[in-house]
C-alpha cells in the first residue's frame, strides 16, 4: 500500500469553493499519479477549525469518488498555522513512487513538490513530437496536453457544419457555439466536442488537412490559446504543436523544436494511417505534408517557427526512444 498526500486552501469557507476544492485536488492526484479510482482504497481528509461550511468527505463522493472509503476530521487549532486549509491522504492499491500534490495557498507546505512546470515540444507534422510528449509526461508522472487535438477538433466541428475552414468570418463564427473540453481518463487525454468523445475522429487525415487551415485564424488561435494556458496554469503539463514555445508559452521552463526530413515524416504518417486501415498514396502523403508546412510556416498569427530559446532535435535518424533520451539529457543539463 501506498500513502499519496496532498493539501489545498480555500478563500472563504462556502460550500461551493470546498466542493471545487476538493474535485481538483483529487483530480490532480490521480493524473499526477496516474491512478484508476478503483486502485484507491480510501481517503482521509484534514481540514483547519476555520471550515465549517461542508464536509471534505461528502465534496470528494459528489466529484465521482464512490468505490473507496471517505473520512473527514477536524484539525485543532495551531498558532501561526495556514488557515482554511484542507489535506488529504489517500491510500493506494500500486506499487509506484508516489507523487504528493499541493495546491493554492498550501504550496507553501511543501514547496519541493509543489512548483508547476512546462515542457513546450513545436515542430511539423510527422517529426514524433506527440509521441515523444506521451512518453515524457509518463516518465515524469506530468500530464500531456495535446494541442494539436484541439486544432483538429475545431476543424472537425468546421466539418460537421459544412463551414469553409478558409472562411475567417464563418470560423469566427462558428468558434462562438463551439463546446470543446479536454478531459482526462486514466491519465489519457480524450477530446470532447459538444460532450460527445471525438478523440479516434479527429485523427482523420481530413480532418488534419482542415486543422492546418483552420488553425492559422487568429479567433481559432486566441480560443484556443486560452484554454492551453489556462491548463499549464495548474498544474505540470508536456505541450507539443506549432506555436508552443514562441506564442502559448514563451516563458516555459523547458522548450524543443523536433524537426525530420519531410519523406522521413510522410513515411511515418503513412505508417500510422495504414495501422488504421486507411488506404493513402505516399507521394501525395508527402505533398500534403510540404503543403501543410506551408500552411503553418507562413500563417500570420503564430506562425510554426523554433523559438530562440529552443534545443533542436532532428529525430529523421533517431528512434523514438533516442529523441526522449537526448530530451532528459538537455533537460538534465539545463536544471
Amino acid at each position: 500500500m501506498v500513502v499519496i498526500r496532498g493539501a489545498t486552501t480555500i478563500a472563504h469557507d462556502e460550500k461551493e469553493e470546498i466542493r471545487q476544492a476538493v474535485k481538483e485536488l483529487l483530480e490532480q492526484i490521480e493524473n499526477r499519479n496516474l491512478l484508476l479510482r478503483d486502485e484507491i482504497m480510501s481517503i482521509v481528509f484534514s481540514s483547519t477549525s476555520d471550515i465549517h461550511a461542508y464536509y471534505p468527505a461528502k465534496a470528494a463522493r459528489e466529484a465521482g469518488f464512490e468505490s473507496c472509503s471517505l473520512f473527514s476530521a477536524q484539525e485543532p487549532d495551531i498558532e501561526g498555522g495556514l488557515p482554511l486549509c484542507i489535506r488529504a491522504m489517500l491510500f493506494v492499491e500500486k506499487d509506484m513512487t508516489p507523487h504528493h500534490v499541493y495546491l493554492r495557498g498550501a504550496k507553501v507546505l511543501r514547496r519541493d513538490v509543489a512548483s508547476v512546470y512546462n515542457i513546450a515540444i513545436d515542430g511539423p507534422a510527422g517529426s514524433g513530437k506527440s509521441t515523444v510528449a506521451k512518453l515524457l509526461a509518463r516518465d515524469y508522472h506530468i500530464l500531456h496536453l495535446d494541442t494539436g487535438a484541439m486544432y483538429r477538433a475545431c476543424a472537425l466541428a468546421a466539418l460537421q457544419a459544412g463551414v469553409d475552414v478558409s472562411d475567417e468570418i464563418a470560423v469566427a463564427d462558428l468558434m462562438r457555439g463551439v463546446k470543446l473540453e479536454v478531459v482526462y481518463t486514466d491519465g489519457v487525454q480524450r477530446t470532447l466536442l459538444g460532450g460527445r468523445d471525438v478523440s479516434e475522429e479527429i485523427r482523420r487525415n481530413d480532418v488534419s488537412m482542415a486543422a492546418s487551415a483552420i488553425s492559422k485564424h487568429p479567433s481559432v488561435r486566441m480560443h484556443m490559446m486560452e484554454k492551453q494556458r489556462e491548463i499549464a496554469g495548474r498544474m505540470s503539463c508536456v505541450l507539443d504543436g506549432r506555436d508552443i514555445g514562441t506564442f502559448v508559452l514563451p516563458d516555459a521552463d523547458f522548450k524543443f523544436f523536433l524537426t525530420a526530413r519531410p519523406e522521413i515524416r510522410a513515411q511515418r504518417r503513412f505508417d500510422e494511417l495504414a495501422a488504421k486501415g486507411e488506404t493513402v498514396d505516399l507521394n501525395e502523403l508527402k505533398e500534403e505534408i510540404l503543403r501543410r508546412d506551408e500552411q503553418d510556416s507562413t500563417r500570420a498569427v503564430a506562425p510554426l517557427r523554433m523559438a530562440e530559446d529552443a534545443v533542436l532535435v532532428d529525430t529523421s535518424d533517431m528512434t523514438i526512444e533516442e529523441a526522449v533520451a537526448f530530451i532528459k539529457r538537455a533537460m538534465q543539463e539545463k536544471i
